[in-house]
C-alpha cells in the first residue's frame, strides 16, 4: 500500500526549501561591521565620560555639604610647608643641643682633670710639709750626725690593680758634707696570712736582685716610693722596710696593716 505524497519524504524537503525562499524566508538584518579596537575605544570614552560627571557629581554633592576639595587640598599643602619648617627647626636645634652638650662635657672632663691636678698638688704640698718637719727636727738633733734613718712609713693598697701596695718613706743621714752618702740595697720583708698560715715574703725575689728598684744611692736625704705584688688570695699582716749595704742592715722600720 502507499503512503500518500503530501506525507512522503521528498514532500517535507520541498517544504523546507520553499520556506528559506519568499514571503516564508525568515528576516535577515545587514549591520555594518566595525573593527573590535574601535568598539575597545567607544568603551573606553563612555567610561572616561562616566568617571568625569561622578567626579564632577562629588565635587557639587561636597560643596553642598560644605566641604571643597580645593580648599581643603590648599590647607593640606600648608600643613605639610609648616611640617617641613618644624621638621627642619627641629634638626637646628638638635644640633645645638648635641653641640652643647658636647661643650659641657669637654667643661666637664677639664674641671675633672683640674681637680685631680689640684688633688695631686695638695698630696705633694702635705707630704713636703711632713718631710720639711722631719728635716727640721733631724736637723735640731744633736749627736745624729751620719745615723741612717727610715721617717714617714707608709703602705697602702692600690685602688686601682689588685693584689698591688704602694710604699713612700723619707731616709735621712744627716751630717756635713764630709759624711759618706749612703750606698746601699732597700729589701722588704712581708708577713703575709695565706691560705690560714703566717709566710714570710722577701721582696726583691731572686730574679730581681739587680733592679733598679731596690737600690739606694743618696746623700742627707732622700724621699723614696715603689710598689710591689703579693699572691692572689693573700693579705699583708705587716710590712717591715730594711736597708742593707754590703750585705749588713743598716737601718730597719716597720709597719702594721
Amino acid at each position: 500500500m502507499r503512503r500518500p505524497f503530501a506525507n512522503s519524504r521528498l514532500a517535507l524537503i520541498l517544504r523546507r526549501w520553499r520556506g528559506r525562499f519568499g514571503i516564508f524566508a525568515p528576516r535577515v538584518a545587514v549591520r555594518t561591521h566595525v573593527p573590535w579596537h574601535w568598539w575597545a575605544m567607544s568603551v573606553l570614552a563612555v567610561l572616561a565620560i562616566w568617571i568625569i560627571v561622578a567626579d564632577r557629581v562629588f565635587d557639587a554633592g561636597l560643596r553642598f555639604a560644605g566641604f571643597d576639595r580645593n580648599a581643603s587640598e590648599l590647607e593640606l599643602d600648608t600643613l605639610r610647608g609648616k611640617a617641613a619648617s618644624l621638621e627642619n627647626e627641629l634638626l637646628r636645634l638638635r644640633g645645638l643641643a648635641d653641640a652643647s652638650e658636647s661643650k659641657l662635657l669637654i667643661e666637664l672632663a677639664a674641671e675633672q682633670q683640674l681637680a685631680r691636678q689640684v688633688k695631686s698638688l695638695e698630696d705633694e704640698n702635705a707630704r713636703l710639709k711632713e718631710d720639711l718637719s722631719v728635716f727640721e727636727s733631724l736637723a735640731s738633733a744633736e749627736g745624729q750626725e751620719g745615723h741612717l734613718s727610715i721617717n714617714r712609713l707608709r703602705v697602702e693598697a692600690d685602688r686601682g690593680i689588685a693584689n698591688q701596695y704602694n710604699y713612700r718613706m723619707l731616709l735621712a743621714m744627716p751630717g756635713s758634707n764630709k759624711v759618706r752618702e749612703f750606698k746601699g740595697n732597700l729589701q722588704l720583708a712581708l708577713n703575709l696570712q695565706q691560705q690560714g698560715h703566717n709566710v714570710m715574703m722577701l721582696l726583691p725575689q731572686t730574679a730581681e736582685q739587680n733592679s733598679q728598684q731596690y737600690r739606694v744611692n743618696f746623700k742627707n736625704f732622700h724621699r723614696l716610693d715603689g710598689s710591689f705584688s703579693i699572691p692572689a688570695g693573700a693579705s699583708i699582716k705587716s710590712v717591715e722596710v730594711r736597708l742593707l749595704q754590703d750585705g749588713a742592715l743598716k737601718a730597719s722600720k716597720s709597719i702594721t696593716l
